[in-house]
């Protein structure tokens, strides 16, 4: 007996594992030896190409590809029509599917709706990529991201939350009360 959902609309191909809770909506295609972690929601229309890997509590929006590559931790957010890539140079006349790249998303991260990811970069613990940014190089974790190509104007916490650090480089979030420190540009959580 299966622990998690799949639509009738919707196909799943050998070799796959799926967690407990996770439910597969409308139209989707879950190609061979994926592995999907538990209470994931992956939404209308959404393709996830062989070998991916997804963490657990991994939310998909609808019309998100997710390619061979691309390995997700726990808690990562696809907003719709994201886009990842998985070869830097492709051409239909020339198959590279031994070049496909890696792409991880470390947890907590969010990706908004119509973002594109080139392949081979890392987006860094709950970082943000704003909604139609182009991510063309490494994330760091906390960062908070726009534009194309996406450049950081600012830091978030692990909520989501916009930090104002302070002239000795603290920060507080305004939802959880938990501390930041920012030091040589890089933010790390104050236990």
């Amino acid at each position: 007996m299966k622990d998690f959902f799949v639509h009738e609309s919707s196909y799943v191909d050998d070799g796959c594992e799926i967690g407990a809770g996770t439910k597969i909506w409308h139209f989707c295609h879950i190609m061979s030896n994926c592995k999907i972690g538990e209470r994931c929601n992956i939404g209308q229309n959404v393709v996830v190409s062989p070998e991916v890997v997804l963490g657990n509590n991994v939310k998909i929006q609808n019309n998100v590809s997710v390619y061979s590559g691309v390995v997700c931790e726990d808690d990562v957010f696809l907003g719709p029509s994201m886009v990842f890539t998985n070869v830097i140079n492709p051409r239909s006349a020339f198959p590279r599917k031994d070049e496909y790249k890696r792409t991880l998303v470390k947890r907590g991260a969010t990706i908004g709706a119509n973002a594109t990811v080139v392949c081979g970069n890392e987006i860094g613990r709950c970082a943000l990529i704003g909604a139609g940014a182009v991510v063309t190089h490494d994330v760091p974790d906390y960062a908070l991201m726009v534009g194309n190509p996406a450049r950081r104007i600012g830091w978030v916490s692990e909520a989501g939350q916009k930090l104002v650090f302070d002239k000795d480089g603290f920060a507080e979030c305004p939802q959880t009360h938990e501390r930041y420190r920012l030091q040589e540009n890089i933010v790390v959580k104050c236990n």
